[in-house]
């Protein structure tokens, strides 16, 4: 089993002194993808400690953006290599938004049996009408035509598509399924707007796997993310823009899904909660 958790930790010294710590221990997840780190990889490392394998694609904003791959070392998997910025940077606000990673694990003879790439992707969050969404749809383009290198459209028929994941804050909602207000932020808030909504369409039909709806199937959420503000975490009033896409063979693999909603709102370590998914690989 490959267990994969994602989260935006809002900022990785916060979220362990809120508690991140202790979630790793009762989730136990294999891999950690986070988002919004902002800290270098030397500090993140310490923050995970020893156990863990750190790669962090930090930003080049100080207190900005950054996102890692944490690989635990008592998992039967660990980190082959990393690629920071496989999306092109063009714009400052794109540094520490993209980093994959290469996942081996090898069988009692020590012989490799199995490889994985995941990336931790943190997707701008946009403001309608302003130059911070110009921003968010270049970078979408970007990471558009990274997907599609990944999964180029030829793979199924020739047998070579690979084992990859995208997991993230992607700051998208695809459906009115994925955010409790639909009506009121429909094309009047950014992550509510047709023309980011028609990238997700776009990533589904080119084969790219929601792997949490699929699990989930057509319900209402599961919302990962709530505003600190008001009572938006009492009253459920969430948004789903955190995402595990994998290719559909790795999709195939998912055998459980979760969202590790904290009981209260004070003891939440980030405004994101952990979506976590179990492959068996």
């Amino acid at each position: 089993m490959l267990k994969v958790a994602t989260v935006n930790v809002n900022g990785i010294r916060a979220a362990f002194r809120k508690g991140m710590d202790t979630w790793l221990e009762q989730a136990e997840p294999d891999v950690v993808l986070a988002q919004e780190v902002r800290a270098s990889e030397e500090i993140t490392s310490e923050l995970f400690g020893d156990d863990w394998q750190v790669a962090v694609n930090a930003s080049q904003l100080k207190g900005r953006a950054g996102v890692a791959v944490a690989v635990r070392k008592s998992s039967p998997w660990h980190l082959a290599e990393s690629e920071a910025d496989t999306v092109p940077v063009e714009v400052p606000q794109d540094g520490g938004r993209w980093l994959e990673a290469v996942l081996a694990r090898e069988n009692e003879s020590g012989e490799e049996d199995a490889r994985v790439r995941v990336i931790s992707a943190y997707f701008h969050s946009g403001e309608v009408g302003t130059e911070k969404q110009d921003h968010k749809m270049a970078h979408l383009e970007r990471i558009g035509e990274r997907l599609e290198h990944l999964l180029p459209a030829d793979s199924a028929s020739e047998n070579k598509e690979p084992l990859v994941l995208v997991a993230g804050d992607f700051n998208v909602v695809h459906t009115e399924r994925d955010i409790k207000n639909w009506k009121p932020n429909h094309n009047k808030r950014a992550g509510v707007l047709d023309e980011e909504i028609a990238f997700l369409d776009r990533w589904r039909d080119q084969g790219w796997v929601d792997v949490v709806r699929n699990l989930a199937g057509e319900v209402q959420g599961p919302y990962s993310w709530w505003s600190w503000r008001g009572k938006a975490f009492d009253n459920d009033a969430g948004w789903r823009i955190d995402y595990q896409f994998a290719t559909p063979q790795l999709a195939q693999l998912a055998r459980s899904q979760q969202v590790d909603r904290s009981e209260a709102y004070d003891q939440r370590f980030s405004d994101h909660a952990p979506v976590v998914v179990t492959y068996e690989i």
